[in-house]
């Protein structure tokens, strides 16, 4: 069984940014990714608030540059799934979906999934109209009718981003305002080919080989309409990838992991950074930080006496 001073669990930002910090310290690490380096990111199209580039850049570029920090340290690396992990005192188990591994600290960076509507249709056309990465697929809709739903940055930008490809978009919001930024929303609302919908939910996505239409409810006045699209690209929030941590590690209502401003979890030794992490706010500026305090943390832990 291998044997190493730290184990990072995710290749986003925040986990790309804690390798780097500890391989600088010049830790033993183990990393494990089980896509693409890059996490979510690879699936934005152009990221425009990240500090050093005022002009914005394509998701998967900055992340390549990321990468790079990490090129020039020799590591192992793994492209398996964590199964499980089992804690005790700088001896954690990690159970990987191909072998497993011991490390005396742990960084989760898993980042979190799309919550899904949970309405009929939804399942039976994923990947025949329904979708939940305008980038991936919004190519699959050029001169079509789609439907995006939701109401925050995501659901904002993602609707901008298909508009350029779609000959229309209806973006369809649960309330009579947006929790997007400002900007995004000046940017929708100005749109010749993005329209509105307030105030209503998606209660059935239908169709045969592929989506042809959704059942709308306004929630004010209680109306049902259909509505002809081609494709529904649904962005209302997300969960977290945290269905593998130790069992006694604190999480909030909705699977989130707590943790100090250090990165720490209530388990000494269990650090989780980015988006798996139980915060307000969930940018790759965020992630880049959590990543390098929990990097800073387990360093500062792995020096301490047993």
């Amino acid at each position: 069984m291998k044997e190493y001073e730290a184990f990072v669990i995710g290749g986003g930002p925040a986990g790309i940014t804690a390798c780097m910090y500890l391989l600088r310290a010049g830790v033993k690490i183990g990393w494990t990714e089980k896509f693409a380096p890059g996490g979510q990111v690879l699936n934005t199209e152009i990221i425009e608030n990240y500090p050093g580039f005022p002009e914005g850049i394509k998701g998967y570029e900055l992340m390549e540059k990321m990468e790079k920090h990490l090129s020039s340290f020799e590591f192992d690396r793994f492209t398996d799934e964590v199964i499980k992990i089992e804690h005790a005192y700088k001896d954690n188990k990690i159970k990987l979906s191909g072998e497993e591994v011991k490390a005396k600290a742990v960084i989760i960076c898993t980042g979190a999934n799309h919550k899904k509507l949970g309405v009929p249709g939804e399942e039976e056309f994923t990947g025949r109209g329904v979708s939940y990465c305008a980038l991936c697929d919004g190519m699959f809709f050029k001169d079509q009718v789609v439907a995006c739903i939701g109401g925050g940055n995501t659901a904002l930008e993602e609707s901008l981003y298909l508009s350029k490809l779609a000959k229309k978009v209806y973006l369809i919001h649960r309330r009579d305002q947006f929790r997007g930024y400002k900007i995004y929303q000046e940017r929708v609302l100005k749109n010749p080919k993005i329209e509105v919908i307030y105030d209503s939910v998606v209660e059935e996505i239908r169709g045969k080989d592929n989506v042809e239409e959704i059942l709308i409810l306004n929630k004010k006045t209680q109306n049902k309409t259909e509505l002809k699209v081609d494709g529904v690209f649904v962005f209302i929030g997300i969960a977290p990838n945290s269905n593998f941590i130790p069992k006694d590690v604190d999480v909030d209502p909705r699977g989130f992991i707590k943790t100090d401003n250090e990165m720490q979890t209530n388990l000494p030794g269990i650090f989780a950074a980015g988006d798996v992490r139980a915060k307000t706010c969930r940018q790759v500026v965020t992630a880049v930080g959590d990543g390098a305090q929990a990097a800073h943390s387990a360093y500062l832990f792995l020096q301490e006496k047993d």
